[in-house]
């Protein structure tokens, strides 16, 4: 993720307003892994309160703390308390009870960015997908197939990470490593953040009575944050 560690921050309450700011942050591109709200590479928790952690750029956090600096001067005695907004401006509304005054415009921002909240985190999900190996062309009008043909192999996908490298694993639960590979992610239709699908070759040994007996998991080279383990049968035998 892209910022100090809460502990680490100078917290500052401002008066009157009943907000809190916190110092300066690390750069949109230091890498970190700050458990499930970690953002994906160039974006930064907004802090409009410190428990805010919707990731926007580094200038839309800026201006968030210019906001909340200056409530106080946008506010008035109205319709809606003393927390009214001066003529021009609307409450911003980036959590329930929010009442920054900005105008129409940045509010709309806030709400698009609250809507991509989850798309701009590192939440590295990783699924498994089988495939199996066609039989072999011999471009004689004939093809080659072997017994293990039919037998479904492990294909590893997966999506919210950052773009570039992701090292990939299938373990077993005793820690050996079976197969290890690297994929670099990239933008998919349909898919947040970086995304990726690698063939292994590795059998799948999955079987009713076989329990699981190891996982694959991937881990976002840029971040540092690792996947869920996706547990698996592997290791069987193939004649």
């Amino acid at each position: 993720m892209k910022r100090t560690l809460l502990g680490l921050a100078a917290v500052a309450t401002l008066a009157g307003a009943g907000l809190a700011v916190t110092a300066p942050a690390a750069s949109a591109t230091a890498g970190g892994d700050y458990g499930p709200d970690t953002c994906l590479e160039g974006y930064v928790w907004r802090e409009a309160r410190p428990s805010d952690h919707v990731c926007v750029t580094s200038g839309v956090r800026d201006r968030t703390r210019t906001e909340n600096a200056t409530a106080a001067a946008k506010w008035t005695s109205g319709a809606f308390g003393p927390h009214t907004c001066v003529q021009g401006y609307v409450w911003r509304e980036a959590f329930n009870g929010d009442d920054v005054c900005v105008t129409p415009a940045v509010r709309a921002q806030v709400r698009a960015d609250n809507g991509l909240a989850a798309d701009r985190k590192v939440s590295a999900r990783l699924w498994v997908n089988r495939y199996t190996v066609p039989p072999r062309d011999n471009g004689d009008g004939t093809s080659t197939s072997t017994s293990v043909d039919d037998i479904p192999r492990i294909k590893l996908s997966g999506d919210h990470y950052n773009f570039g490298q992701v090292k990939l694993y299938i373990r077993l639960d005793t820690g050996r490593t079976l197969w290890q590979g690297t994929v670099n992610a990239t933008a998919h239709s349909g898919f947040a953040g970086a995304s990726f699908g690698k063939k292994t070759g590795v059998f799948d040994c999955a079987a009713a009575g076989r329990p699981a007996n190891g996982y694959a998991q991937a881990y976002d080279v840029t971040s540092g944050r690792w996947s869920p383990r996706i547990p698996l049968r592997v290791g069987c035998a193939v004649l």
